[in-house]
């Protein structure tokens, strides 16, 4: 835990969603190292370092150069991994087991599929609490679950509001997530469920208009994002230092985007990857909120798409929360994140998915 201790701050604010706000008071005291404490994240265990998020998370955080990035995985797993990365292979179900291999890891960072075991990622941050890891990156990458309202309406949303209490109920760890929104081109390319594209058969739902605008970020964006996140200092260590450090994100989310879009704008973008007009699209509107509502009905109903549906059609809502830009602001800047480019982006989601 030496990570933790260091230089002692002034008091802050430490929010538990909706409810609670508990407030830790800290000595104040010089904005020094203690000697022999690091100040940097060395050692990083990811979870799901094959996966969607996950293969980009490693790409980014072996990229550069500053990390021991060990992966966890299966006994049985025949997944093929980045040269540099170390693999232990663990069963999950040994509690133990997980302790003994996050002892003396600085950060455990965890992408889980959506057809992982219900409690794996609470086994997970039980044991990186038992094993002392400082800091625990939970499986939440999306639209941002502080906003009430929009956590209230958002199944998945309410989920990771949970295992945030959880991190904190433990005592052992602090927490840091990512606010991204949705995936850009797999929310693209994957059916009229997500973003109303159906791109095969050239059909394309507006919800309302098509104007609202919302925060979309790149798989390869949010990589980037986290492994800059890791790098930075942990605290200040001297009194002259005013750069960002990770402790100003202690149990906090991290708003980041690649782009402000409506579906309008990607609907623009996709006609120029494609090479089509909208006369050869079939086009259609529909009200957000009877989007949602259709989607919810669907869900229950133990239709899949519907889930899509209906958290998708939500961040749609005016004002609803899809648009945290506005709202909350970036720390893009702050990340020395690039800008990055719609219409090549939107070319070469539709170039890989073989649209």
């Amino acid at each position: 835990m030496l990570q933790l201790v260091g230089s002692l701050l002034t008091s802050f604010f430490l929010f538990s969603p909706f409810h609670t706000i508990s407030i830790f008071r800290f000595k104040v005291s010089k904005m020094t190292s203690r000697k022999g404490s690091k100040n940097y994240i060395e050692k990083i265990c990811l979870v799901g370092a094959t996966g969607q998020i996950g293969s980009h998370i490693a790409k980014e955080l072996l990229s550069t150069q500053k990390f021991q990035v060990t992966a966890l995985t299966r006994p049985e797993s025949t997944s093929t991994f980045p040269e540099g990365i170390l693999v232990k292979k663990i069963d999950y179900k040994d509690q133990s087991a997980l302790v003994e291999a996050l002892k003396g890891q600085d950060a455990l960072i965890i992408t889980l599929a959506g057809n992982a075991e219900p409690d794996h990622e609470e086994k997970l941050i039980k044991a990186a609490a038992e094993a002392n890891v400082p800091w625990v990156v939970p499986n939440e990458w999306g639209p941002d679950s502080d906003n009430e309202a929009l956590a209230k309406d958002s199944i998945l949303a309410q989920a990771k509001q949970k295992i945030r209490r959880y991190i904190e109920s433990c005592g052992k760890s602090s927490w840091m997530c990512l606010v991204c929104g949705f995936w850009y081109t797999f929310s693209l390319t994957g059916g009229s469920s997500r973003f109303g594209f159906d791109i095969p058969n050239r059909t394309m739902t507006f919800y309302d208009d098509g104007r609202t605008k919302i925060n979309t970020s790149t798989l390869e964006q949010c990589g980037r994002a986290l492994a800059r996140l890791l790098s930075l200092k942990i605290h200040p260590d001297n009194e002259n230092y005013h750069g960002p450090t990770l402790s100003q994100f202690r149990n906090k989310p991290v708003y980041i985007s690649s782009f402000l879009v409506s579906q309008e704008d990607m609907f623009q973008s996709v006609l120029l990857a494609t090479g089509t007009t909208e006369q050869s699209w079939m086009i259609k509107y529909q009200d957000v909120k009877e989007r949602y509502q259709e989607g919810m009905e669907e869900w229950q109903k133990g239709n899949m798409e519907g889930m899509y549906k209906l958290l998708y059609s939500r961040v749609f809502y005016p004002n609803g929360g899809g648009n945290y830009e506005e709202s909350r602001g970036l720390q893009n800047d702050v990340l020395d994140l690039p800008k990055e480019n719609l219409h090549e982006t939107t070319r070469a989601a539709i170039r890989d998915a073989g649209l």
